[in-house]
């Protein structure tokens, strides 16, 4: 049951935006009440998220990411 920082930072990743599993939570909270460093990061990383929600940032649309991508390739 035991994973790894790399797999801990992961899961808080999925977690906040609501795609993480119940058993991927629990293994990421057992994980964080031993590891002090992926506390901060997981601290961090809900501390921004409010920041985006509460600036009322959004994600790009599929069209526009689909523009962007053509953009960057044309640049190259």
């Amino acid at each position: 049951m035991k994973i790894s920082c790399k797999e801990a930072s992961s899961i808080c990743d999925k977690s906040q935006y609501k795609e993480a599993s119940w058993w991927d939570i629990f293994k990421l909270r057992f994980h964080l009440f031993y590891c002090k460093t992926c506390q901060l990061y997981s601290k961090k990383n809900s501390e921004l998220t409010s920041l985006c929600d509460k600036a009322g940032l959004t994600m790009l649309s599929d069209e526009d990411k689909k523009k962007m991508k053509r953009d960057l390739e044309e640049k190259r």
